[in-house]
């Protein structure tokens, strides 16, 4: 027997637990990983900014170009 389309429709449209739980834990991991991402970005912009500051500048904030340098290094994950 072939069920009728009214009941293969309504069986497509209503997910179950697991499969709600599962999208909300991936969408949960999607956006930690999206957030990991942008603050590694913002960290290797802050590594490159101390690159582009004078000696003077370096100085201000206690760094020497050596050290500015040796940040600028570091892996992203550091």
């Amino acid at each position: 027997m072939r069920p009728d389309h009214a009941t293969v429709v309504h069986l497509a449209q209503a997910p179950t637990t697991q499969t709600a739980t599962f999208r909300r834990s991936l969408r949960t991991h999607c956006i930690a990983a999206a957030n990991w991402i942008g603050r590694q970005l913002e960290r290797r912009r802050s590594r490159l900014a101390l690159l582009e500051m004078t000696d003077e500048q370096l100085k201000d904030i206690g760094l020497s170009r050596g050290e500015a340098h040796t940040e600028y290094m570091r892996r992203l994950w550091d």
